[in-house]
C-alpha cells in the first residue's frame, strides 16, 4: 500500500488556496457582470442569463469606452517611445563609460526608487501645475517618462552582459558612439526591450491614481478612471462597475497571455546574466 505523504498533500493544499484566491476575484467580477440589479442579492451566484448584454451597452454608451482607450493608447505610445530612447542612450554612458560623478549618478537612481512616491506629490503637484500640463495628456507622459526610472535599471542590467570587444571592433572600423550605439548596442537590447515594453504598458493601463488626479477632465479620462463614473459618495452601481472591469482587464489578460514568456525570459536572463 502506498504511503501517503502529508508534505505533498500540504503542497496541494496550499496550490488550491492560492488558485481560489487568485481566481475568485476575476469570477465575481465576471458573473454580475451579465446581472441585473435585483440580482445582486446574491452577489457569488451565476446570473440567470450570460446573454443579458445591457450592462455592457450602458456602460460604452456612459462611459465612452472608446475615447477612454484612445487616450490610453496615446498615453502608452508616446511614453514607451521616450522610456526606450531615454533607458537605452543613459545605460550605454552608464554601463560603457567611466567618468567622474558616475556612482553618485547611479546611487541617485538607486535613491530614488526608495522614495515612497506619496510623499512628493505636492511637489510634483505643483511642478505639473506651474508648466501648464495639469489636465492634458502630457501630464502623465511626463511623470511616467520622468518619474520611473525602471528602464534605466533594465537596459543597465543587460547592457553591462554586452561584449565590450564589440565596440572596440567597431571603434577600428571608424564607427562613432552614436554609430556604435545606434547599430550595435540598440539591436542586442531587444529582450530588454521587450520586457520593458510589457511591464510599462500593464503599470500605465491599470494606473488609477496619476491619470484620477493630473486629468479629472472628462474629456480625458483612460480605462482606468472610467470605473468612477458609475460610483459616487453615497451609490454605487455594481453591475455597470464589474462590467467595466471586465472590458478593461480583458486586454491586459490577452497581452499577458501572449506575450508572458518575453516578461519571464527577459527578466530571468538579466538576472542570470547579472
Amino acid at each position: 500500500m502506498r504511503r501517503i505523504d502529508p508534505i505533498q498533500w500540504l503542497k496541494y493544499a496550499l496550490c488550491l488556496l492560492a488558485s481560489f484566491v487568485v481566481l475568485f476575484p476575476p469570477y465575481v467580477v465576471f458573473v454580475n457582470s451579465f446581472k441585473q440589479r435585483h440580482e445582486l442579492a446574491d452577489p457569488f451566484a451565476l446570473p440567470n442569463s450570460f446573454l443579458y448584454l445591457d450592462n455592457f451597452k450602458i456602460v460604452f454608451e456612459r462611459a465612452n469606452i472608446a475615447t477612454s482607450f484612445t487616450n490610453i493608447v496615446i498615453i502608452i505610445a508616446i511614453t514607451l517611445v521616450f522610456n526606450i530612447l531615454f533607458g537605452t542612450m543613459v545605460a550605454y554612458a552608464l554601463g560603457r563609460f567611466d567618468f567622474r560623478g558616475k556612482s553618485v549618478i547611479l546611487g541617485s537612481f538607486l535613491f530614488a526608487v526608495i522614495i515612497p512616491t506619496i510623499t512628493t506629490q505636492v511637489v510634483v503637484f505643483s511642478i505639473i501645475k506651474s508648466l501648464g500640463l495639469f489636465n492634458t495628456l502630457f501630464a502623465p507622459i511626463l511623470l511616467y517618462v520622468g518619474a520611473d526610472i525602471i528602464q534605466i535599471l533594465i537596459y543597465l542590467q543587460f547592457i553591462r552582459n554586452i561584449p565590450y570587444e564589440l565596440d572596440e571592433s567597431a571603434m577600428i572600423d571608424g564607427a562613432s558612439l552614436v554609430r556604435i550605439y545606434r547599430s550595435i548596442i540598440f539591436p542586442l537590447l531587444g529582450p530588454a526591450t521587450a520586457t520593458l515594453v510589457i511591464l510599462k504598458t500593464i503599470n500605465i493601463y491599470n494606473d488609477l491614481y496619476i491619470p484620477y488626479l493630473y486629468m479629472p477632465k472628462k474629456q480625458l479620462a483612460v480605462v482606468s478612471t472610467t470605473i468612477m463614473r458609475f460610483a459616487s459618495n453615497n451609490q454605487a452601481e455594481w453591475t455597470l462597475i464589474c462590467a467595466t472591469i471586465l472590458l478593461i482587464m480583458l486586454p491586459t489578460v490577452v497581452l499577458y497571455l501572449f506575450l508572458q514568456r518575453y516578461i519571464f525570459s527577459g527578466v530571468m536572463s538579466g538576472a542570470i546574466k547579472g
